[in-house]
């Protein structure tokens, strides 16, 4: 018994399993309550469950195939026929199951919380009717000096480029998370490292739904729709329509085909962006890749009170989501600054020079 246990303990993705395991079954008992069926959400690529396998596979490929290529090497040209042979080499000598065990078992985790995630947000509606957005936005007026931020934000930055820019953002936030996840998860040396990732992504959800539920609120753009009319059609005024018929839908018919997705309090996309900066920094990515991730962060932060997503309120509670799902799933993990941690031995397919390690 007392190995089991200490293997449970040491095993990376305990909590993440425990996590996943918990949060839906909350999500299948509030179906049930509610009598709201659940629902697998589509997104980039298609549903989570075709999208998530794809990811890993693709990066799975763009690991081996261009390491493959390296050691044959690509001339004369004919050395591309000893490409396939060399793929199932790489594959037997370095691809043991227990890594495979890793990757799926990260990949079930995350898709396990985030589809939790989508059904609970869904219903909100049924399970909440107190909305606390009159609150919310007197408190973005008084912290703005008497101003509303998004209205002020057009008139400092302009309402031409900046829109199309910051829209562009906001929504690449959709297929820039999975794949940071295929990143770690499948190329990273330290198969705890993308359990570290993938328990701080998953723990974002959990903590995203639970302030959705303890502060409800619909978001400045939804409840003061005119503040935002003189923006151009972009892509992220073409997601808030979406998100508002389908709302519509859903308060029409709950059992029908529609989700209900607005939610202000806290900012996941904050949160989520924020996670993976810090992840960045905690485990010593390159400049360029940290850099890039801030000035991310940074822009989207910006989007969210643009487009009247969030109150800025909820960008804050959304970074203290990110600090403590990134220290928790450390912890978790033994990934935390706490353990002394022997070093990896498991893991082998090279990374690009310019990818995470």
């Amino acid at each position: 018994m007392t190995s089991w246990v200490d293997a449970l303990r040491r095993w990376p993705y305990t909590f993440a399993v425990a996590l996943s395991l918990a949060v839906g079954i909350v999500a299948i008992w509030s179906s049930n309550h509610h009598d709201v069926p659940l629902r697998d959400p589509e997104g980039f690529l298609g549903p989570a469950y075709v999208r998530l396998p794809l990811i890993g596979v693709l990066f799975f490929a763009a690991g081996i195939v261009p390491q493959a290529m390296r050691r044959v090497g690509v001339r004369p040209l004919s050395n591309l026929r000893q490409v396939p042979a060399e793929v199932v080499t790489i594959v037997r000598t370095e691809w043991t199951w227990k890594r495979l065990a890793y990757i799926t078992t990260g990949l079930l985790a995350f898709y396990v919380c985030y589809v939790s995630y989508r059904n609970l947000k869904s219903h909100l509606p049924e399970a909440r009717d107190t909305y606390w957005d009159t609150e919310l936005l007197h408190l973005d007026n008084l912290m703005f000096l008497g101003h509303n931020p998004g209205p002020l934000l057009h008139d400092v930055l302009g309402t031409n480029v900046t829109a199309h820019l910051l829209a562009a953002v906001y929504v690449a936030y959709l297929p820039l998370i999975p794949l940071t996840l295929g990143v770690f998860l499948v190329w990273s040396r330290d198969l705890s490292r993308g359990a570290w990732y993938a328990t701080a992504l998953g723990l974002n959800w959990v903590l995203g739904v639970v302030s959705y539920y303890a502060l409800p609120t619909f978001g400045p753009a939804f409840v003061q729709p005119e503040m935002y009319r003189e923006l151009p059609d972009n892509s992220a005024g073409a997601l808030q329509n979406a998100l508002f018929r389908a709302a519509t839908r859903f308060y029409d018919d709950p059992t029908g085909g529609s989700t209900f997705g607005i939610a202000g309090f806290a900012s996941l996309h904050t949160s989520v962006v924020l996670t993976a900066c810090i992840f960045f920094v905690r485990t010593n990515q390159s400049q360029i890749v940290k850099i890039s991730g801030w000035v991310f962060f940074a822009l989207t932060v910006l989007a969210t009170i643009y487009f009247g997503w969030h109150y800025l309120v909820d960008d804050i509670a959304g970074a203290a989501i990110a600090w403590i799902s990134v220290a928790l799933a450390g912890w978790a993990t033994m990934n935390g600054k706490h353990w002394r941690k022997p070093p990896s031995a498991t893991v082998g397919t090279p990374l690009p020079t310019a990818a995470v390690a």
